[in-house]
């Protein structure tokens, strides 16, 4: 068969007539330019018979269907050709609409913002709610049934975010007696009074800043690995092959490491006091000379076991909002490594901030209740 012809018509430039244009041969992918040059020549309201076409293909009826969405009307298809020309008609996606393009302008736009920000912290601030209490729920079973509870990857993760840590936190707290040593012997110094730096020292560190160092470095060694670990396991998928099985994802994998961090966190922190003052004792030796047997009587005289609980009471609080929000954020994770990078650091400084805003308002409770 020949291919496609214009019927009724001599074939010109100019736009044939408003009238029904009658195409016969086939109409294939051989024969597509022809076929769209004759359709462009012909008025757009013209439509098109098909009654003398004998063969009919996908491309041919892609170009039927996009010149019938001009406004240009089939006609004279036979069942099968009229199926083909549904089904491609469906597969055809339908144009992106343009992106709008915002424009803020006066007080109205930046109020409106301002409620989006804040409508989407509200949201996910009820959503961290939910998780945490769906670990408090699974770890109120597992402590019904203590069974349940997997101790080999506890003592993993006792091991991961406590024992693996100790250097760094220990560290930490030796030079941070160091430095408060120093910058107080180099104030105290002028008015004669350079044996209560260890006062200073004892009450800054184990009050407040020997726990809050110490969980915040654990809030960027910690956090970030919960999110990549359990971040990883949600990109291969490894969650959704848990659930099918029918194992509970928050009781193998965020409980252990929540249990983890509130085992190990305070023995953190207790080493951290303890480096600190080893740090500020050898700084008032050597800088003011003040004897390790003096460091040693105004340290006790100075505080006793009130000021170490009151810095270790809030371990076990820091130690659940970091395992939280590290493992929260690792369950949110898509399936590409972006998600998980934007997830990691996000875990990171909801962790570091939160434990902040807690200490915060531990002091203006501890202070308010004179403790």
């Amino acid at each position: 068969m020949a291919p496609c012809l214009l019927a009724e018509a001599p074939p010109h430039t100019k736009p044939l007539p408003d009238a029904t244009i009658s195409l016969s041969g086939t109409i294939t992918l051989s024969t597509l330019d022809l076929v769209r040059a004759l359709l462009d020549r012909a008025a757009p309201g013209a439509a098109a018979d098909l009654s003398r076409v004998t063969y009919l293909d996908t491309a041919g009826a892609w170009l039927l269907t996009t010149h019938a969405g001009t406004g240009r009307h089939i006609t004279g298809a036979s069942a099968a050709q009229s199926l083909l020309l549904e089904t491609v008609a469906k597969a055809i996606p339908a144009p992106a609409a343009p992106a709008r393009r915002e424009i803020h302008h006066g007080v109205g736009d930046a109020l409106e913002r301002v409620g989006k920000a804040v409508g989407r912290v509200a949201g996910a601030t009820v959503q961290s709610l939910g998780f945490l209490g769906t670990v408090i729920a699974t770890l109120g079973a597992t402590l019904i049934r203590p069974r349940r509870l997997r101790l080999t990857a506890l003592v993993h993760h006792m091991q991961e975010t406590g024992l693996n840590a100790v250097p760094i936190v220990a560290l930490m707290g030796f030079l941070i007696g160091i430095v408060l040593a120093f910058q107080g012997a180099t104030q105290l110094q002028q008015f004669g009074a350079e044996v209560f730096v260890v006062d200073l020292i004892a009450v800054a560190l184990l009050r407040e800043l020997g726990i809050l160092l110490t969980a915040i470095i654990v809030a960027g060694r910690s956090a970030s690995a919960f999110t990549a670990a359990i971040g990883s396991m949600k990109m291969r998928e490894e969650v959704d092959a848990m659930r099918v099985i029918g194992l509970d994802p928050i009781e193998l994998l965020v409980l252990p490491r929540m249990l983890a961090l509130l085992f190990m966190l305070p023995v953190l922190g207790f080493i951290a006091n303890i480096a600190g003052l080893l740090g500020g004792g050898l700084m008032a030796w050597t800088q003011l000379g003040i004897s390790p047997g003096v460091f040693r009587a105004q340290l006790l005289g100075a505080v006793d076991a009130t000021q170490v609980l009151v810095g270790l009471s809030k371990a076990p609080f820091f130690a659940v909002i970091i395992a939280v929000v590290g493992c929260h954020q690792g369950m949110l994770v898509k399936g590409d490594a972006e998600s998980l990078g934007q997830r990691t650091s996000r875990a990171v400084v909801i962790a570091i901030f939160l434990v902040i805003v807690t200490d915060a308002l531990f002091s203006v409770f501890f202070a308010v209740w004179g403790v």
